[in-house]
C-alpha cells in the first residue's frame, strides 16, 4: 500500500544516522536547557528573541531578552568569541529564532536553536518569569 508515508522510501539507516546527529549541532530542546540551566553552569547565552513586551508577559528564566532585529556586532562583542548563544522565539509557528540564529552566525557567532520555544517551554511543564513593572 502507498501513501504519503511510504511512497518516499526511508534513508538508508546510516544516512539517517548522520542526519539525525548532524541536527543535535543545530538544535537542542527545551528540557536540556533546562536541566543545563539547573546545573548552575550551563554553558551558553539563552536569548529570547521576542519583543520586550512579549518577553515581559513570559519568558524562559534566565534569559536575556534581545529582539532578533537587534542582534548586531556591537552588541555580541560585548560577549567573549567563544559564547555558544541558544535561541529561543514564541514557538514552532514563529520564526524568530531561526532569523536570531541566522544573525548571529553572520556575526561568527556560535548558536543553536531551543526547538519549541516559549509553547514547548510550556508544554514541558517548566514555569516562565514574569518581569514586572515599576
Amino acid at each position: 500500500m502507498t501513501n504519503a508515508v511510504t511512497q518516499v522510501p526511508a534513508a538508508d539507516p546510516q544516512d539517517a544516522l548522520e542526519h539525525f546527529e548532524r541536527e543535535f549541532a543545530y538544535e537542542t530542546d527545551c528540557w536540556d536547557v533546562h536541566e543545563a540551566q539547573a546545573s548552575g553552569n550551563p554553558g551558553f547565552v539563552l536569548l529570547d528573541v521576542r519583543g520586550p513586551a512579549l518577553f515581559a508577559k513570559g519568558h524562559v528564566p534566565g534569559a536575556t531578552n534581545l529582539p532578533h532585529g537587534k542582534i548586531i556586532a556591537s552588541r555580541m562583542d560585548t560577549y567573549p568569541a567563544d559564547t555558544l548563544f541558544v535561541v529561543y522565539c514564541a514557538g514552532t509557528h514563529c520564526n524568530g529564532a531561526a532569523r536570531g540564529a541566522v544573525r548571529l552566525a553572520r556575526l561568527g557567532r556560535q548558536v543553536k536553536r531551543m526547538d519549541g520555544g516559549v509553547t514547548g517551554w510550556i508544554d514541558e511543564g517548566f514555569d516562565l518569569a514574569i518581569t514586572v513593572s515599576a
